[in-house]
């Protein structure tokens, strides 16, 4: 599809407020709001990354994957298939004996394509490992590219996506300050800061490729565990605001429709031209599209490598576990708060 024969298209982007490790009950808020778009008359439809389970360090999360096939899939085929609609959305999936973040896209006819996020964003380095495709999918509705949270933050995005696809879809669960007494004196700047962020970055992308973006985002507050030593898996409370910010971004960049996180969980639709238009901004020549405070760079490595070694410790004790759907919870083993976790 090229810019002289753009096709236009209702899409929708969906808002979620999930609950942690509530693996039936997220399946269910995410159908609930995806017949919405339906009635709304919505063609393609954009639920969050993590749409089965919010993302924090809860020791519940390593029995939350789920494998191949799986009730969240079947619920995105059945839709897609009874409602001739498109949709795309993230969960962690179990493939291999390693859980990854896949972004699941259904087509029309049942057909379902992968792609798994390239980089876990600090805490979710505990829950799964990276992958390594390159988001482009080829659909009956065009070329689609796939992109997860703080992938639209990092230029190998747009360096592997631009001039390829006729609409980008995306999905995010995307936090505010850690909310903990260490913060509270930069806490409404961080996350004033945060919010410019957020907003920004869907529309930058999309100029940076040259095709329309759905993201669609997680709001509420989460509340568990923020690891503070590597090599350990001692976390004192968390509590954050999800920061939502749902949108429909056109093909040069520019905003058409926006859900803010205070709106609550729902649905933003709009009628848009897919296809590629011409880039109306330049690829930096850095890692971060936008250049990150000195402070959230100093969380992204911090956070990263707590994450990872306690994703080894969880692998390495057997912990990394499917969700067990026939006792609506995890693991028995699992259902437990980590007793290391320190109130502030």
């Amino acid at each position: 599809m090229t810019e002289t024969d753009q096709v236009t298209t209702r899409v929708a982007a969906v808002q979620m407020e999930a609950r942690v490790a509530d693996i039936p009950y997220n399946i269910d808020h995410a159908a609930r709001l995806i017949d919405e778009a339906v009635s709304k008359g919505a063609e393609i439809i954009a639920i969050p990354e993590f749409f089965t389970t919010r993302i924090v360090y809860d020791e519940r999360l390593f029995g939350c994957s789920l494998p191949p096939e799986n009730p969240a899939l079947d619920m995105l085929v059945s839709k897609a298939t009874l409602n001739n609609v498109m949709i795309g959305g993230s969960y962690l999936e179990m493939r291999d004996g390693d859980v990854y973040n896949t972004y699941v896209l259904v087509e029309p006819d049942g057909t379902v394509h992968r792609h798994d996020k390239d980089l876990p964003t600090m805490v979710e380095n505990a829950f799964y490992v990276g992958g390594c495709d390159d988001g482009y999918i080829e659909t009956a509705k065009g070329r689609i590219g796939a992109a997860v949270c703080w992938e639209m933050v990092r230029t190998q995005t747009p360096k592997r996506l631009i001039g390829k696809v006729d609409l980008l879809m995306t999905g995010s669960h995307w936090w505010s300050d850690p909310g903990w007494w260490v913060f509270k004196p930069i806490a409404e700047s961080f996350h004033a800061g945060n919010g410019r962020m957020m907003h920004r970055t869907p529309g930058r992308l999309a100029a940076m490729i040259g095709a329309p973006i759905l993201h669609a985002g997680h709001t509420g507050i989460l509340e568990g565990g923020y690891l503070m030593v590597p090599g350990t898996r001692w976390n004192v409370g968390t509590r954050t605001q999800l920061m939502g910010d749902t949108q429909i971004v056109d093909g040069v960049g520019d905003l058409v429709a926006w859900r803010h996180y205070a709106d609550g969980a729902g649905v933003i639709t709009a009628d848009i031209e897919l296809g590629q238009t011409e880039t109306r901004e330049e690829i930096p020549d850095r890692f971060w599209i936008q250049r990150l405070s000195r402070l959230t760079n100093f969380i992204w490595h911090h956070q990263n490598a707590c994450g990872k070694s306690a994703y080894q410790w969880a692998k390495r004790t057997g912990r990394l576990q499917t969700y067990d759907f026939t006792r609506n919870m995890p693991p028995a083993a699992l259902t437990a708060r980590n007793d290391k976790v320190l109130t502030p």
